[in-house]
């Protein structure tokens, strides 16, 4: 793996991760009875992001080394992932 697929990887884990912990402890305006008038109910009153951030990024670097520890122990690789034996002469 070189430097570049790696912190693609890590970037995408990064995503994927935050984009999970978004709606976790979300307070709505609906939810606390002050709507704004003008907004939607469910905008968002207090969404904690910068806590969600640093949490996100820990999470992401420990599954980041799960699954480059993976990768580079060659327990898995493309291989495994080819179903319709396209890479059987290769």
């Amino acid at each position: 793996m070189s430097i570049t697929s790696a912190l693609v990887l890590y970037a995408v884990i990064w995503f994927m991760t935050f984009f999970v912990a978004l709606p976790i402890r979300l307070q709505t305006q609906g939810d606390l009875g002050e709507i704004v008038p003008g907004t939607h109910a469910g905008a968002p009153e207090h969404h904690h992001l910068k806590k969600k951030a640093k949490i996100t990024t820990l999470v992401a670097a420990v599954l980041w080394l799960l699954i480059a520890g993976i990768i580079f122990s060659g327990l898995i690789d493309v291989r495994a992932f080819d179903w319709m034996t396209w890479m059987a002469g290769a």
